[in-house]
């Protein structure tokens, strides 16, 4: 199927749209078990959002960014979810993050 520049980054928009409301109702699903599955989190996603404003000239910092991934102020979700990493946990991502 061959679409639109428009069509392709409204449907990228929409696709993006529904993970993150899809992140903010797995409040069970930690960042270190995302990092360990998939090689990203909540984090890096607002990491990749503050770089997309940044190269439109926008000024949005990390808390700015991480808010608008979370639905809520980091510190906040973090008092609310987070949950302690388990050894393993901790483990397989010190392994990835040597690896990379």
């Amino acid at each position: 199927m061959e679409l639109d520049q428009q069509t392709r980054t409204e449907l990228e928009a929409a696709a993006f749209r529904k993970l993150v409301a899809h992140l903010r109702e797995r409040t069970d699903v930690q960042n270190i078990a995302l990092m360990d599955l998939a090689g990203f989190c909540r984090n890096c996603m607002s990491r990749w959002y503050q770089e997309a404003a940044e190269a439109k000239d926008l000024d949005l910092d990390k808390e700015g960014a991480r808010e608008i991934i979370y639905g809520m102020p980091y510190a906040e979700w973090k008092a609310k979810f987070q949950t302690e990493a388990t050894p393993e946990q901790q483990a397989a991502f010190e392994k990835r993050r040597s690896e990379s």
